[in-house]
């Protein structure tokens, strides 16, 4: 109940977004994202007239997060909010849907689910019809949302084109180069060890641009539960095929990863943690993955060492 009176606050008049009227000049802009995966990568395309945040930091798990009253001021208060749709930010994601508004002496607002601007032919999609969120995890999927998160600021900030402009070409250029240093990375992995066990299903478009046949003990949202017969099903798999190590993530509970290394060391095979993967957040500062791109970086680098 407590939600459901704090979201009431939001306006219920609804309308459209990505062709919503420009600005007004002057105005310094105020782009909240609603995590860090979106908002550095903002940061590289914004000048100085553009203040951008996130409401998740390091470690955050976007599919659990509850806002608080005052990240609902901020989301008010923000002349755009940007955030990854497809369910990724659970009840929030929901109400951002409908929450575009235009109401009598209200401020408009501009709530755009960045990752939706995707083909479905691109997304991965579950047993059930759900669409897999994570995005970020394939550098080239997410290369073509930082597109349209250019067409989303010249929408708003026509003046400013250029600018947009120019800014995207260095940053493609260098986030084309970290594609190659990952696929290079986990190429040095033998192809029988190729199995990648984490703690939800949250590599699937890592394992699908690499090259990896991906295994989540939960489903794709942390809320789902992990099964008995599922984690029986790892066990087999991996004690089988002899894959030397499990991976834990920054933001979920290694309880279950604990459980398939108990069930390995039962059928007589050493399994052990490879190390720790970052998801659903990128990590604190001296962790390596301060950044999504260092996030990713990271990830294939743990993966790598671990699995050869």
């Amino acid at each position: 109940m407590k939600y459901f009176l704090l979201w009431s606050c939001f306006p219920l008049w609804l309308s459209g977004c990505i062709g919503s009227p420009s600005l007004p000049s002057p105005h310094s802009l105020q782009i909240l994202c609603t995590t860090e995966m979106i908002a550095g990568p903002l940061r590289s395309l914004v000048g100085s007239h553009v203040q951008v945040s996130s409401l998740m930091g390091a470690g955050v798990d976007p599919h659990l997060y509850k806002p608080s009253p005052t990240d609902v001021q901020r989301i008010l208060d923000a002349d755009l909010v940007l955030y990854h749709g497809h369910h990724l930010e659970g009840r929030m994601g929901d109400i951002l849907d409908h929450g575009n508004s235009s109401g009598p002496g209200s401020k408009r607002h501009h709530y755009i689910a960045i990752s939706e601007s995707i083909p479905q032919a691109r997304l991965i999609h579950s047993a059930a019809e759900t669409v897999d969120p994570h995005l970020w995890m394939d550098i080239s999927l997410w290369i073509e949302v930082i597109q349209q998160m250019k067409e989303v600021l010249i929408s708003i900030d026509p003046e400013h084109v250029a600018e947009y402009e120019k800014s995207l070409k260095p940053l493609v250029e260098e986030l084309t180069r970290l594609d190659a240093q990952v696929f290079d990375l986990i190429a040095k992995i033998p192809e029988s060890r190729r199995i990648l066990v984490t703690a939800h299903d949250a590599f699937g478009y890592f394992g699908r641009r690499y090259q990896l046949e991906v295994m989540g003990i939960q489903g794709i949202s942390t809320e789902s539960e992990a099964s008995i017969d599922r984690v029986n099903r790892l066990v087999e798999t991996l004690s089988s095929r002899k894959i030397p190590a499990v991976f834990v993530e920054s933001t979920v509970p290694e309880r279950n990863v604990r459980a398939l290394i108990e069930g390995c060391a039962a059928l007589g095979h050493n399994l052990k943690i490879g190390g720790v993967l970052f998801s659903d957040a990128p990590g604190p500062a001296g962790s390596g993955a301060e950044r999504w791109r260092d996030m990713v970086l990271q990830n294939a680098r743990v993966i790598s060492e671990a699995l050869r």
